[in-house]
């Protein structure tokens, strides 16, 4: 699930290289620093609920949830029941 997910954030920025894919293994802040934008988080949420078959809410929608891959596969495993 965690590449997968991976795979989506890198779809986003695409103009990001091998070295910049190894920052979303390890970066906490994904959207303090503005590596993801608002636009990006929308299209990923919505992508993410395709792929998992999941519904993010507003109540979902907090930067703590998408400052890393870790904290973005945490928010997918719980909606999903996992």
């Amino acid at each position: 699930m965690k590449e997968k997910i991976k795979e989506i954030l890198m779809a986003y920025k695409k103009e990001m290289t091998v070295m910049a894919e190894r920052l979303f293994e390890k970066e906490t802040k994904l959207i303090s620093d503005g590596i993801l934008a608002s636009f990006d988080i929308v299209s990923i949420v919505a992508e993410l609920g395709d792929e998992f078959d999941i519904t993010i809410g507003p109540k979902d929608l907090i930067a703590e949830n998408f400052n890393s891959l870790d904290a973005i596969t945490a928010l997918v495993k719980r909606l999903a029941g996992e």
